[in-house]
């Protein structure tokens, strides 16, 4: 049976903004878009083929989203080290910064980022393992 596709959702105040970080800094095309949509703006980042999708949605009438807790984090395993110190400096350059992750073991695997709204992103050095 084929694994179903992952989509990971999460309000946000400006979906151009915060989508545009995310396709700068990490490659993700845009897969759908949508204007005032119901009351609703959003966009859906992924690879066509790909076996997840990010997807930033803008309630217009609703009240702004609060800043998301320190430990919900979006985690990429990045293999090989010279891609990964490429990918930071694509976030760093995608208007990302660097904080200070209270989890010790991803202060010593990887790198944590904030994009616009405060959204966490932990590029991990190596490959994923039990």
């Amino acid at each position: 049976m084929k694994p179903p596709v992952l989509r990971v959702a999460r309000a946000c105040r400006d979906v151009q903004v915060v989508g545009g970080q995310y396709v700068r800094a990490l490659g993700f095309q845009v897969l759908s878009e949508w204007r005032d949509h119901a009351g609703f703006d959003g966009i859906i980042l992924g690879q066509p083929q790909g076996p997840y999708h990010l997807e930033f949605i803008h309630d217009r009438k609703g009240e702004p989203p609060p800043v998301p807790h320190e430990e919900q984090l979006l985690v990429f395993y990045v293999d090989e080290h010279d891609d990964w110190s490429r990918r930071c400096e694509m976030m760093l350059a995608a208007g990302f910064t660097v904080v200070r992750n209270g989890n010790p073991f991803w202060e010593t695997h990887g790198r944590t980022f904030t994009d616009a709204e405060g959204g966490r992103v932990v590029l991990h050095r190596g490959a994923w393992h039990r």
